[in-house]
C-alpha cells in the first residue's frame, strides 16, 4: 500500500471526493473558450513549430510567469535546435481532455537545453487541425519503452482516443511521466502503434488504474491516417484508408 499511496499521492483516498474534484476540473476546462492560456500548466509538454508547421522542438514547461514560458528537454531527448531571438513561432499543446490547443509566441531565449517563449497568445489561425476525441471500449496493449519489438504486451482497455493521445484502463501500475509504447485496434481498422507518455494517473477501482497518455509527435502520414480513421468512426463511415505504393493514403 505504501508504494501505491506514494504513486498516487496527488489523489484523495475518498473516491467521491476524487470524482467531484475531477468533474470540477473538467467543467472549468469546458468553460475555457478558446482553449489555450488557462490550459497551460507546469510539467506539460509543448511543441514549438514554425509558422508553416515544421516542428522545431518539443519540451517540458518548467515555469510560466507573466506570459513567459520556459521549456526544458524531455526525458530521452537530445539537444534543442537553437532559434533566433525574436522569431515568431506557433505553440501546440493538449489539455487534460487530450484536446489540442494552439498559441503564438516569440523566442525570448534559446539554447541547446532551454527555450524561453514570450508574448504567448491564443492563435487566431482558422486552419488548425481538429482533434476528434472518440469514446471507445476496445482492447489495447501497453509495452515498455525498450520493448521495440512488441514482445511483452500488457493487455488493457482503450477508453477514448484522439489525435493527441488516449485514455487507457489497466491493472498494471505505471508512474506519471513514464514513456510507453501502445498498440490500439479500432473496429475493423488495422492496428496502430504509438509512443506515448503518461501525463495523468488515477485509481479506477477494482485494482484498475486509468492513464491519460500523450502521443509523441506523429509523422504527417501517421497523423493523417489516425485523423481519417477517427473521423470515419465518428460519422459512421467504415472506409479504411490504405497507403499506396507511392506513400499516399487513399
Amino acid at each position: 500500500m505504501g508504494f501505491l499511496s506514494n504513486l498516487f499521492s496527488g489523489f484523495s483516498k475518498n473516491d467521491d471526493d476524487d470524482e467531484e474534484e475531477l468533474d470540477e476540473e473538467l467543467e472549468e476546462e469546458e468553460d475555457d473558450e478558446p482553449a489555450g492560456m488557462k490550459d497551460l500548466r507546469e510539467g506539460m509538454t509543448l511543441d514549438v513549430l514554425t509558422e508553416k508547421g515544421r516542428l522545431l522542438l518539443s519540451g517540458k514547461m518548467t515555469s510560466y510567469r507573466g506570459g513567459t514560458a520556459t521549456l526544458e528537454r524531455l526525458p530521452g531527448w537530445l539537444a534543442f535546435e537553437v532559434l533566433p531571438e525574436g522569431e515568431e513561432v506557433s505553440v501546440r499543446g493538449y489539455n487534460r481532455r487530450m484536446v489540442q490547443f494552439n498559441l503564438t509566441a516569440a523566442i525570448k531565449e534559446s539554447s541547446r537545453v532551454v527555450c524561453k517563449l514570450e508574448n504567448l497568445k491564443v492563435s487566431t489561425m482558422e486552419n488548425q487541425r481538429l482533434s476528434f476525441r472518440i469514446p471507445v471500449n476496445t482492447p489495447a496493449w501497453l509495452y515498455r519503452q525498450d520493448d521495440d519489438r512488441y514482445l511483452r504486451p500488457e493487455p488493457c482497455t482503450l477508453v477514448d482516443v484522439s489525435t493527441g493521445g488516449c485514455c487507457i484502463e489497466s491493472e498494471y501500475v505505471h508512474e506519471e511521466n513514464e514513456v510507453l509504447r501502445i498498440k490500439i485496434k479500432l473496429e475493423e481498422y488495422q492496428p496502430m502503434q504509438f509512443l506515448g507518455q503518461i501525463i495523468r494517473a488515477s485509481e479506477a477501482g477494482d485494482n484498475q488504474f486509468r492513464y491519460g497518455i500523450l502521443f509523441a509527435q506523429l509523422h504527417e502520414d501517421e497523423l493523417t491516417a489516425l485523423t481519417r480513421t477517427l473521423y470515419n468512426i465518428q460519422v459512421g463511415n467504415r472506409q479504411e484508408w490504405q497507403r499506396s505504393a507511392n506513400g499516399h493514403f487513399h
